[in-house]
């Protein structure tokens, strides 16, 4: 989709209010680009993305906490394909070793001045304790929102801290599932070393029961729901050959 960031000083008078005030930020930044206003609302870092073209990870969405110890608004900024780490930024912006809390509709809107969905990362009505995530600094150009669920406009990540100010750091959980996986598969793999010593072939569940929504299999054992049910009464060359199959399924998933 093709957007036109250039706006004179009529049409910015037509803008909500909230887009007026970062539209002024920007320009009296020198900031090349103004806000766009899309047809679509972009309350979402995957709706935003789906209406400009481009990878939901371009898109650099705004997470408001409340700090504890004063009351204060912890704005992170980081990708849209990315979950904040809360422990991280703790350790960051809570000195004290008080917590963050979450961030309702009317604490964001009082110290934001902006409603959820459309929390810019500047232009703040209150001053916010502000943190940029790195995993950002992957793309060339991103996309912020500008005060509305409507509005956007684009900047690079080097823009993004200039403008705000704001420390770069890593805040971003880490792929915690593809973890899990991994220790789950080596868990099994070590199991799967006593096939040859073991007059039947044992089980291959590690305790980890649950099943996996993409894949339909057991993210402990990797098997589906009737390969685990039937495992009890199946006969020791249908383990055998099931074992295999396990193996392949770890090869393809695990890499």
């Amino acid at each position: 989709m093709g957007v036109d960031s250039n706006m004179c000083g009529a049409e910015l008078k037509t803008l909500p209010e909230g887009v007026q005030r970062v539209a002024a930020v920007l320009e009296a930044s020198g900031h090349p680009h103004a806000p766009v206003m899309l047809d679509d609302a972009a309350r979402t870092a995957q709706q935003a993305a789906d209406a400009l073209g481009v990878a939901v990870g371009q898109i650099a969405k705004s997470i408001i906490f409340r700090r504890k110890s004063d009351d204060a608004a912890v704005l992170v900024v980081t990708s849209g394909d990315r979950r904040v780490d809360e422990k991280k930024v703790e350790a960051l912006v809570c000195a004290d070793g008080r917590r963050l809390g979450r961030a309702d509709a009317e604490f964001v809107k009082s110290r934001t001045g902006f409603s959820i969905g459309g929390v810019s990362p500047l232009a703040h009505a209150v001053p916010s304790v502000t943190l940029i995530d790195q995993s950002l600094f992957r793309f060339g150009e991103i996309w912020a929102a500008a005060g509305h669920p409507h509005a956007v406009f684009p900047l690079s990540p080097q823009q993004l801290q200039s403008l705000t100010g704001a420390p770069v750091a890593d805040l971003a959980v880490q792929d915690d599932d593809k973890l899990a996986l991994q220790r789950a598969a080596s868990q099994v793999r070590a199991r799967a070393l006593t096939l040859a010593t073991q007059a039947d072939a044992p089980s291959p569940c590690i305790s980890i029961c649950r099943m996996s929504e993409s894949t339909g299999l057991c993210e402990g054992c990797f098997r589906t729901r009737d390969e685990i049910a039937v495992w009890s009464s199946a006969s020791d060359a249908n383990k055998r050959r099931l074992w295999a199959t396990i193996e392949q399924r770890m090869e393809a998933l695990v890499v």
